[in-house]
């Protein structure tokens, strides 16, 4: 017993002084708050041209601005010809995310899906729900839905891969698809399952900003959308052949 009440006793007196000693450090040595950095990026992740057609032009973009927790989120994808003036807008969402777990964002916003050009303007919008992060073996993942007004539901996945060659050598897989609840023939989308767009890009960063790239895409038209696609231009699948640049800031 006798024992006991000198160890407790012994013990309390080291809590006691070490919180002493905690305090007096920190008079010395305050500990302060760090404080809630704000960053940002524009990243123009595609800009190229189809080698069998030069007049025509693909985009993705994607910007956010704000902090480790919150950020705005802005994304834009689609093509554009140069001849005509013709296009179509795959993707423009403006976007609210917040940290939701090690790697992963949840983000809603506003989307817009249209084409334009020779008489072809259409476009419809809606609320966005989207998860985007870093699945396990580092896969960037990118999964959407859009609600439109209208009453369909799209949702859409991207999964992207990059497997480092060397220090500025860099080749990214990436797997794309899309679903619809619905068609929506004038932009040739069906009901179900869309497609499955597979690329393979070889990226060489002459900087980490500033990176010239060739990639080859190869996309199989499924259900409806193939339909669709064969009474426009008589092919069920596309492969495309891209020379392009990344660049961001």
């Amino acid at each position: 017993m006798r024992k006991l009440s000198v160890f407790l006793i012994t013990f309390l007196i080291i809590i006691g002084a070490s919180f002493a000693e905690e305090k007096e450090c920190k008079k010395l040595y305050p500990i302060k708050p760090m404080n809630d950095y704000i960053f940002g990026l524009f990243l123009i992740d595609r800009l190229g041209y189809t080698i069998e057609d030069k007049n025509n032009l693909m985009y993705e973009i994607t910007s956010w601005y704000g902090g480790d927790y919150n950020r705005l989120w802005l994304e834009a994808e689609g093509n554009h010809n140069l001849n005509s003036n013709e296009g179509e807008i795959e993707k423009l969402d403006v976007l609210f995310g917040r940290w939701i777990s090690p790697f992963w964002d949840g983000r809603i916003g506003l989307g817009y899906i249209g084409k334009y050009g020779n008489n072809k303007d259409f476009g419809r919008g809606g609320l966005v729900l989207g998860l985007k992060g870093l699945a396990p073996y580092m896969f960037e993942t990118d999964f959407n839905i859009k609600l439109l007004t209208t009453g369909e539901v799209l949702a859409d996945l991207e999964v992207e891969y990059s497997i480092l060659l060397t220090q500025r050598l860099i080749l990214q897989p990436k797997l794309s698809t899309l679903y619809s609840s619905k068609n929506i023939e004038k932009m040739e989308i069906g009901a179900g399952l869309n497609n499955i767009d597979l690329s393979l890009r070889l990226i060489y960063e002459i900087k980490r900003e500033f990176a010239p790239y060739i990639e080859v895409s190869h996309t199989q038209f499924l259900g409806n959308t193939k339909d669709f696609i064969k009474k426009e231009t008589g092919k069920d699948k596309e492969t495309n052949i891209y020379l392009g640049l990344r660049i961001w800031f």
